[in-house]
């Protein structure tokens, strides 16, 4: 059989020949298509389901050249099915089509062949689900020491590399490996010249398959090959008088236990104002004040402001029943909340992730009841700061990872809930995962609205209930790509998260989950390097300047930019713009708003991979502020009005 190219992969003849025959990429999953297109261009989207495509909504979006948004493509989770035609007018440089994983559809592309079309796949994460005989082409650059990786998913179980000037040939055979974040991986040998190599892939399905040391770039043909383009770009920021509403309190995700005193430290640079925590029913009501000593650490050492208790079982056993056992627990952390006094607040949620681990929402509905009322009946609860959240959904608008989540939308248990006891909730709290993606987080912005669009808001524009993103994280479980978790990557990412999921001032809370890296969930903001001993991740930098320049109110910004998020914030007459860079292209950013800001000493100061803050150099005139902005980069604004 003809080999074919990556995704359905065969050239078309078309009916004239005085053009060219439409390239097709198919079934991508995650990553990243870029298209040059010289002359106007028509792109042919198509999809399908892959895996719970009608319990899950997704968005694309298309980048111009210059990295301002085209096109956001939203796709309904009653469109399994569907097709779109984009326009993509003659550009000079790379236009970038973004399929954001976590997908739940297969995505086939098509386009005229004389624009220069590259594909970037995922790292760890697959990427594809792809045809038996699949060939790509990649360039490595002269002195450059590349690798060939990829993970087995269950389809293609080998790549192979042959260099196309002398035949050589590197071979990968793809394992199943104990970890998710666990691959295989081949050294490419050096060469003094630019070299260009074929990629065959052995066996059909999904695939995860990337290039460490050069360009993680492929190609249908050998002379789309080229280098990405990053023009720079110009971003003004209008700040405007009107405050949104508080900050959220940031916080991380707590061990069950005292932490060890080599990791205080850390902790304080962390600086978390809330916390979650799990309180296991079957160990509490054994030892009903075992947790009294961590509680009050955290809260009196390192002045956590609000927390959240998720009840549990040993091990996070997440389906409860409302019995004995749990009634003592419950009865036993209630017991300890009032000895702790009225400091701050605590939230309590009867089960950690329910519309995941339930049998059905009937049977957490009368669970949770039972619960409730047990609570009510203790008098003092209240007056110590307890606080009943609700439903601590895994995701909000789309459907936990199981069968059956169309009926399992963490907001339709959310609904319920509301309107059978709406007058003895206090939160709505969830868990958002899997939005992996840099240019998806804006998603965060959503769910906060329609979360607070739900509870609704009181006559001070306020939600009416509490709203508690309570655990996040790039992945859910240990689907972990250390290429994410354990690099800058992470600190773009929860910045980026911070800065969206605040935007409006309706979030109370929002934590990362978890404070330390565990063995089987190495996803902390801590590594660990041993029993007693943790380093600082690059995202725990990320942590530490943000709360350096966090301010306890928002502040409307108008930000036209896709690529730059941004967030003003305010106390009194301390003013901060936090913000990040998401991709390689450098920006001019130009503050507009800010009347009295050049004549009030301001500071800038920029985060870059290298985790190391530094001073950057801010130009005034005019009441305008205008600093260089570096590709991935984090940046914060500081200055006072007079």
């Amino acid at each position: 059989m003809k080999p074919r190219s990556l995704l359905a992969l065969m050239l078309v003849a078309t009916a004239s020949s005085l053009h060219a025959a439409p390239l097709h990429w198919g079934a991508i999953r995650d990553g990243s298509l870029y298209l040059q297109a010289n002359a106007g261009d028509t792109l042919q989207l198509r999809w399908s389901p892959a895996w719970q495509s009608d319990a899950n909504q997704e968005q694309l979006y298309l980048l111009r050249p210059d990295g301002q948004l085209l096109q956001q493509l939203e796709i309904g989770a009653d469109q399994p099915y569907g097709e779109r035609d984009i326009p993509l007018p003659a550009a000079q440089g790379d236009y970038r089509l973004q399929v954001p994983g976590y997908s739940f559809r297969n995505f086939k592309v098509s386009h005229d062949s004389a624009t220069l079309a590259q594909f970037e796949p995922a790292k760890v994460h697959f990427s594809a689900d792809v045809p038996g005989g699949v060939e790509l082409y990649f360039r490595v650059a002269a002195g450059e020491q590349a690798q060939l990786a990829g993970k087995y998913y269950g389809g293609v179980s080998v790549l192979q590399a042959t260099r196309l000037s002398d035949g050589l040939q590197v071979h990968l055979k793809l394992e199943q490996h104990a970890l998710y974040g666990q691959f295989d991986q081949a050294a490419l040998p050096q060469a003094a010249q630019d070299e260009v190599w074929r990629l065959s892939m052995g066996g059909s399905g999904k695939v995860g398959f990337w290039l460490d040391g050069t360009a993680n770039l492929f190609a249908q043909d050998l002379n789309q090959l080229h280098p990405l383009q990053w023009p720079p770009s110009r971003i003004e920021l209008n700040l405007e008088p009107q405050l949104r509403g508080p900050s959220p309190h940031l916080g991380v995700a707590l061990p069950y236990a005292l932490p060890p005193q080599s990791t205080f430290e850390l902790l304080r640079v962390l600086g978390p104002r809330a916390a979650n925590f799990y309180s296991f029913v079957d160990v509490i009501q054994q030892d009903p004040q075992r947790e009294l000593s961590f509680r009050r650490l955290y809260r009196e050492t390192f002045k956590i402001e609000r927390d959240i208790t998720l009840l549990a079982g040993t091990g996070r056993r997440a389906v409860l029943e409302a019995d004995r056992e749990s009634f003592a627990g419950l009865d036993a952390w209630l017991a300890d909340s009032v000895q702790l006094g009225n400091q701050g607040l605590h939230y309590l949620a009867f089960a950690d992730e329910p519309n995941l681990n339930f049998p059905s929402y009937a049977v957490f509905a009368s669970y949770f009841a039972q619960m409730l009322e047990h609570t009510k009946a203790n008098p003092d609860a209240r007056a110590a700061g307890v606080r009943i959240a609700m439903p601590v959904s895994s995701r909000l608008l789309d459907g936990p990872f199981r069968i059956g989540a169309e009926q399992r939308r963490g907001i339709d248990w959310a609904r319920q809930l509301l309107a059978d006891h709406g007058a003895d909730i206090d939160a709505l709290a969830w868990h958002e995962w899997m939005v992996r993606d840099l240019l998806a987080t804006r998603r965060y912005r959503t769910s906060v609205r329609a979360a607070a669009d739900l509870v609704g808001l009181d006559e001070q524009g306020r939600p009416r209930k509490a709203l508690l993103l309570s655990q996040t994280n790039i992945s859910s479980g240990p689907d972990l790509s250390p290429y994410q978790q354990d690099t800058h990557y992470a600190a773009l990412w929860w910045t980026s998260v911070v800065i969206n999921a605040s935007q409006d001032g309706l979030l109370d809370m929002l934590n990362w989950f978890q404070a330390a890296d565990e063995p089987e969930y190495p996803k902390g903001m801590l590594a660990q390097l041993d029993a007693q001993q943790f380093s600082l991740k690059p995202v725990a930098g990320a942590q530490q300047f943000i709360q350096q320049h966090w301010l306890g109110q928002v502040q409307a910004l108008d930000n036209p930019a896709f690529e730059v998020d941004a967030l003003a914030l305010r106390d009194g007459p301390r003013h901060s713009l936090l913000g990040v860079a998401k991709t390689p292209r450098p920006h001019t950013i130009e503050l507009k708003g800010a009347a009295q800001i050049c004549q009030s000493s301001p500071r800038l100061e920029l985060l870059g991979a290298d985790g190391r803050s530094r001073q950057a150099t801010l130009q005034c005139s005019d009441g305008h502020a205008q600093f260089q902005l570096p590709g991935e980069t984090l940046f914060a604004l500081t200055w006072k009005t007079l």
